[in-house]
């Protein structure tokens, strides 16, 4: 029996060694680590790193010369003190939490979970509850969630045709669809499509809050006009279900896809003749869950079913796809579990800048970022797992330099405070859950193992036998 196992751990594949473009791993370093004009007046001539303390000291003594510190020591010193503490509990469902997101500024959280709800809580207040949303028309759960850059809209989504539009500051504090107040609804279908003609996976603001993109199981991406309430472009996108969308910089003119076909597009809205993408990039295996944009309009990254998160630069796409999309192995993601024999199988025609292995992408779109400028220097890549840790990967060295371990079940979503070193995550255990850099890990409030589950309905259902 020892024999055949070691045989058999001699036969796996050997992983590729963590390989990342020069460029885009020049200018993470520029905006994460100390200046050069720091590191002269500080440390000439000493190859050690620099703690907090030491910059601290250094500038209060008068040796950084100009008096304070550049935006990179900022991060660099910010980002010494990650959010691994805790966690503390937000909220506490009785459905799955599904999506999370702060507000740009950070003074709000919003969570949608899987029963009808969402919770908008109040950041700089102890974390209450600031809106009760009770959701109209939802099918099987809220897919997605997008606040507008001033705060005061809230779309959210399901699979449906339909996204539905919530003002968050009005003074009620329940909002229930259409009962206590109006939740207008952006019709994304056509005239001959029936009310569950398709379903929407992935829903963005642009940067001005005059419009809305979406994609959906139509093989669709679909971009609605506010102002003059109507879909202003309909882009026939993917051979296959686009799970996510996302708009590349704040011009609005270029959008990011990620489709179930494998592949990741980029669209030019200035030039959109036939249907065409401005280009392709391949390099994944199977159907990418989701996009974050570095806000540069130049890179991106993917979460992918095929356990990996990929990082692109549009400037390396392909006018269209190069040969046949490989298949190297046949599986569900949403049921079973990653073969084996595909771990470190790789596009023939890779056209990523880095990839980034460890965490674990089963039964659900799960959801992947870039830590925040402020805070880091986007340094970091951070992502839920369906193995119930949340993960954060250093850019440059592709290492895995912290797992968040609490919770019971999946972690669908996380999100990083922009300013704040605190990171929620969204779990099927039907926990919000907070991380922070610092505080009393004896306080009553964290959340202990024993109230660790699998799922919101065990506790449900013990409440009710209680009862």
């Amino acid at each position: 029996m020892r024999g055949r196992r070691r045989r058999a751990r001699e036969a796996d594949p050997v992983p590729e060694p963590f390989t990342i473009d020069d460029e885009v791993s020049h200018l993470t370093r520029i905006r994460s680590e100390p200046s050069q004009r720091t590191l002269g007046a500080f440390y000439a001539g000493r190859k050690r790193g620099i703690s907090t303390f030491g910059l601290l000291s250094g500038r209060e003594s008068g040796r950084s010369g100009a008096g304070g510190f550049s935006r990179a020591d900022c991060a660099y010193a910010a980002r010494k003190h990650l959010p691994t503490k805790g966690p503390w509990c937000v909220d506490d469902m009785t459905s799955e939490a599904y999506v999370s997101q702060f507000s740009s500024d950070g003074s709000l959280l919003v969570a949608g979970f899987r029963g009808s709800r969402i919770r908008i809580y109040d950041a700089d207040n102890g974390w209450k509850v600031h809106k009760d949303i009770s959701c109209r028309s939802l099918q099987w759960t809220v897919s997605d969630i997008a606040l507008s850059p001033d705060q005061q809209l809230l779309a959210y989504s399901s699979l449906s045709p339909t996204v539905h539009i919530v003002n968050v500051q009005s003074a009620g504090k329940e909002s229930q669809a259409n009962v206590t107040e109006i939740h207008d609804g952006l019709e994304f279908s056509n005239d001959d499509d029936d009310e569950y003609s398709f379903g929407i996976f992935s829903v963005k603001f642009s940067k001005d809050g005059q419009e809305i993109v979406v994609g959906n199981s139509d093989r669709s991406i679909n971009v609605y006009d506010l102002r003059a309430n109507k879909v202003s472009v309909r882009i026939r996108a993917h051979a296959a279900d686009v799970n996510a969308v996302t708009f590349a910089d704040e011009s609005g003119n270029l959008l990011y896809s990620g489709s179930d076909d494998n592949l990741c597009k980029v669209w030019d809205r200035r030039c959109l003749a036939r249907e065409k993408p401005a280009g392709v990039l391949t390099g994944h295996l199977d159907g990418i869950t989701f996009i974050d944009s570095r806000g540069d309009g130049r890179y991106f990254i993917s979460n992918c079913k095929d356990q990996t998160i990929k990082l692109w630069d549009v400037r390396k796409m392909s006018a269209s796809i190069k040969g046949r999309q490989p298949r190297f192995f046949d599986w569900d993601y949403r049921w079973m579990s990653f073969p084996l024999e595909a771990r470190h199988c790789k596009h023939p025609n890779d056209q990523s800048l880095a990839t980034y292995r460890g965490h674990s992408v089963l039964r659900t779109l799960i959801r992947c970022y870039f830590s925040p400028v402020y805070s880091t220097g986007q340094r970091y890549i951070y992502t839920g797992s369906s193995d119930e840790y949340v993960y954060i990967y250093d850019v440059v060295t592709g290492d895995i330099v912290e797992k968040l371990s609490w919770h019971g079940s999946i972690i669908r979503d996380c999100t990083w405070h922009p300013y704040n070193p605190t990171i929620v995550s969204s779990s099927w255990d039907g926990y919000l859950a907070r991380w922070e850099a610092s505080g009393d890990e004896d306080d009553l409030s964290v959340l202990t193992e024993n109230e660790q589950r699998t799922s919101p309905y065990r506790q449900s259902y013990t409440r009710h036998l209680l009862l």
